[in-house]
């Protein structure tokens, strides 16, 4: 499957250009050519380029002024830069100003190949998750609530499509799904967005505080009230009140609830005047209180009251594939907060978030991301910055190496070949770049590194 995506090749020697130009054609690009710095200007000025793909020697320049200038006018567009003379200074000055990869003639047409998918296939990743990000920001109340798994997409549906009703919403999770921010989304889509959102957490106080924090109380109602005080009912009023961890209230405050979403009005703790209220109500449990109406420990009028609409928040272990977009957005908040040049994840590192079971969900990938920033101290986020054994314990239990075992169906030569490829990208990972140390830290010649990566498809270094 062929490629529309436009690449401008630079190179001052005709049969270069010719052979790269017929060679990226067959993959289905479209190809335009320049043998310098002015006539590249004269053409990145017609259109913009995705990729561009230069020589560092040109006769009227070179690559490095290139690669400056559509780094300045797109940022987006992928640099990959060829020299003939395997100068590293020249090479690392190329990375360190933008450019994707370097290849040092003469190079294996392969190679590049890869080299260019890769650029162009992350680069249509971070296109795509610019879009993402900027339908969520169009989208009020959805811009922290980041996924593009079916789950989530479900979740958004639900959430536009109840969010103008005034009808009570029961959301249920595991602890770190993002209840609250779900809240908010629901609030901020409604014709209450310009009223208050109110937010207490029902198990974090006793029955008596809990009262007195909903309903408000009068002067001289209990020993400490020296003064009558406003409770979050009247506070949330046209608003959204959200009673985040419902299914902790004990059961005289279940009576009180249910009284209020019954009647909507209220009465102060110690008083005797009742006051209208208008607010929606939104409650949020990580626990079943289907249960705990069987048990006997949650009113089933007051459940019915509060599950009008139900919205269940997927676990992350259940939507694995948000993990790499999450990470990549913690990793960017934490390192911009942080003032470090963190900028990606390594691919092992990605591998093993992948794999964990995440009992704290996205709060809990969170916590390892802003730990993960915190400790590195290169550009690539790698697996040693991770909490020991994660990942290793969702599937199986013990270390990754300990799980494999010879028997019925084992292909040792697949085995050894992952294993092969695991050594090659951490290393590549560690080397931040720098092929010569690479090939050191494997102890291959800086040759065998350039078939290793041609023999596993890895286009990045």
């Amino acid at each position: 499957m062929g490629d529309t995506r436009r690449v401008l090749i630079v190179d001052d020697e005709p049969s270069m250009r010719e052979m790269l130009a017929i060679m990226l054609r067959k993959e289905g690009y479209v190809i335009e050519t320049a043998e310098g710095r002015v006539a590249a200007a004269a053409a990145l000025a017609r259109a913009t380029a995705d990729a561009v793909i230069t020589d560092v020697r040109l006769g009227d320049g070179d690559g490095i002024e290139i690669l400056r200038h559509v780094k300045a006018a797109s940022p987006e567009t992928v640099v990959i830069v060829m020299t003939a003379y395997g100068s590293t200074e020249t090479a690392v000055a190329a990375l360190k100003l933008g450019a994707y990869d370097y290849l040092v003639k003469p190079f294996d047409v392969d190679e590049l190949k890869i080299v260019l998918r890769n650029a162009l296939e992350r680069q249509r990743l971070q296109e795509e998750n610019r879009i993402l990000k900027a339908e969520f920001r169009t989208r009020a109340g959805l811009d922290r609530i980041l996924g593009i798994s079916p789950a989530m997409t479900a979740l958004f549906e639900m959430i536009r499509s109840v969010a103008t009703t005034s009808s009570t919403v029961l959301i249920t999770g595991e602890s770190g799904t993002g209840k609250e921010l779900v809240a908010k989304a629901l609030h901020a889509q409604s014709p209450r967005q310009g009223a208050p959102f109110v937010s207490v957490n029902c198990g974090a106080l006793t029955e008596t505080l809990l009262e007195s924090e909903l309903f408000g109380h009068v002067k001289g109602a209990f020993t400490d009230a020296h003064q009558s005080r406003k409770g979050l009912f009247e506070a949330a009023h046209r608003g959204t009140l959200f009673l985040d961890e419902v299914g902790e209230t004990t059961p005289a405050m279940q009576v009180k609830l249910l009284r209020v979403l019954q009647e909507k009005r209220i009465r102060r703790v110690g008083g005797t005047e009742e006051t209208d209220v208008d607010v929606r109500i939104i409650a949020a449990t990580n626990r079943s209180l289907e249960q705990l109406v069987e048990e006997g420990r949650f009113r089933e009028d007051l459940f019915y009251r509060l599950s009008v609409i139900p919205i269940r928040l997927p676990a992350l272990r259940e939507r694995r594939e948000d993990i790499p977009l999450l990470a990549a957005h913690f990793l960017e908040r934490f390192a911009r907060e942080m003032g470090k040049g963190v900028t990606r994840l390594a691919e092992e590192a990605l591998g093993l978030l992948q794999q964990h079971d995440w009992p704290g969900n996205v709060r809990e990938l969170e916590n390892v991301m802003e730990r993960a920033v915190a400790l590195e101290t290169s550009p690539v986020v790698l697996p040693e910055r991770l909490p020991r054994g994660l990942g290793r314990t969702s599937r199986g239990g013990g270390d990754a190496a300990t799980r494999v075992e010879p028997g019925d169906g084992f292909d040792l030569d697949a085995y050894l070949r992952g294993e092969e490829a695991r050594l090659l990208r951490l290393a590549l990972d560690r080397a931040a770049g720098d092929r010569g140390e690479a090939a050191r830290l494997l102890g291959v010649s800086a040759r065998s590194l350039r078939y290793l990566i041609g023999k596993h498809q890895l286009g990045e270094a």
